[in-house]
């Protein structure tokens, strides 16, 4: 602990170079125990888009890691840190591994509904890391029930725009916003706009977001005879905005671990259609009158988009009522704070 101001030396441990839901994790919490006086090193993630969102102050500084080793070498050649809080297993073993050195307490982010070892560790590994581990934190309660030990649910928090255009002034669009990888099932999205009917109607499906499904998605898309209304746009860094000016958000995948995308879209008062499991029973599921269909019910899902296309009040009223909600439950304070109190519960315990 800094002597002078009382306030934390914390590691961030990611061992990626990507900039997905776990890296933006990242950032958004780095600055806000920036903005508590804490001093944060960020190890790891997508260096032209972790290391501008994070470095805007001498409290945070970024260095490289896509691997244990390089995520290691970098905590080792730290001076102090009061804690090591790590992200996915690679950067929990750098934790553990460099334990001996900066004897920190270890907290770990769970973000995937699945236990330690599932992957490229063995199961024996991943009863070791829980082991050493001194706090769990989980995004999700969903993910809190599906992994091994105690888990603290902290649900990340998102920006709170200050103001919101009324649904009447927003586009004839409808969004997807995601990572165009299998598991995230773009293509019940794509099945679920066929079946609306909107694209006929004058309405657009913009796709935001790129991956390794891409091409086949937009074959999917032709074969469905939907290609006309669907616009495929990559990664995209003014998803605020876009959310802003759409009028609806689309979430096919049926097991969630928690969604940020739609958080953000409920701050964005924008209205959510999802499937019913997973994170989005705990974020969008929270408003009463929830547009939740079943999973893999894609007829459900298109008649709960054309529906509210053609229901402006309930759009508004849907939309404020999301609004609403994330005020209460997702504003990145409540994230910082609660995670500040696990950080000074451990070193109390000490």
């Amino acid at each position: 602990m800094d002597s002078a101001s009382g306030h934390l030396r914390v590691a961030q441990v990611v061992c990626s170079d990507a900039f997905a839901g776990v890296e933006r994790y990242v950032t958004t919490l780095t600055t806000g125990l920036a903005r508590h006086g804490c001093r944060v090193v960020v190890i790891g993630g997508q260096r032209d888009r972790v290391e501008p969102s994070v470095v805007t102050t001498d409290h945070v500084e970024w260095l490289p890691a896509t691997d244990v080793r390089q995520a290691l070498g970098a905590l080792l050649h730290q001076r102090h840190l009061d804690v090591v809080h790590a992200h996915m297993t690679a950067a929990e073993l750098a934790a553990v591994m460099g334990s001996a050195k900066h004897r920190a307490p270890i907290v770990a982010t769970r973000h995937f509904a699945r236990r330690r070892g599932s992957h490229f560790m063995s199961g024996v590994a991943g009863r070791f890391l829980t082991r050493r581990i001194d706090a769990q934190l989980a995004i999700s309660r969903y993910v809190a029930d599906s992994i091994e030990g105690t888990s603290i649910v902290v649900p990340p928090g998102t920006a709170h725009p200050d103001a919101v255009p009324d649904a009447a002034d927003r586009e004839r669009t409808v969004l997807v916003v995601q990572r165009l990888e299998a598991e995230k099932r773009t293509d019940l999205a794509l099945e679920a706009w066929r079946n609306s009917g909107l694209g006929t109607a004058g309405w657009q499906l913009l796709i935001v977001g790129d991956g390794s499904e891409r091409r086949r998605l937009e074959a999917q898309a032709a074969q469905l005879g939907v290609a006309a209304s669907c616009a495929f746009l990559g990664r995209r860094n003014d998803v605020a905005d876009l959310q802003l000016r759409a009028s609806m958000q689309l979430a096919p995948r049926p097991d969630e671990p928690f969604g940020l995308s739609v958080v953000e879209a409920m701050a964005a008062a924008l209205p959510v259609v999802a499937a019913r499991g997973g994170g989005h029973l705990e974020t969008v599921g929270l408003a009463p009158d929830a547009a939740l269909y079943s999973p893999f019910d894609i007829g459900s899902a298109g008649r709960m988009l054309a529906e509210l296309a053609g229901d402006l009040e309930r759009r508004h009223s849907y939309g404020t009522a999301l609004r609403h909600i994330h005020s209460d439950v997702f504003r990145v304070e409540r994230q910082v704070a609660t995670t500040l109190e696990t950080y000074r519960s451990l070193l109390r315990q000490r």
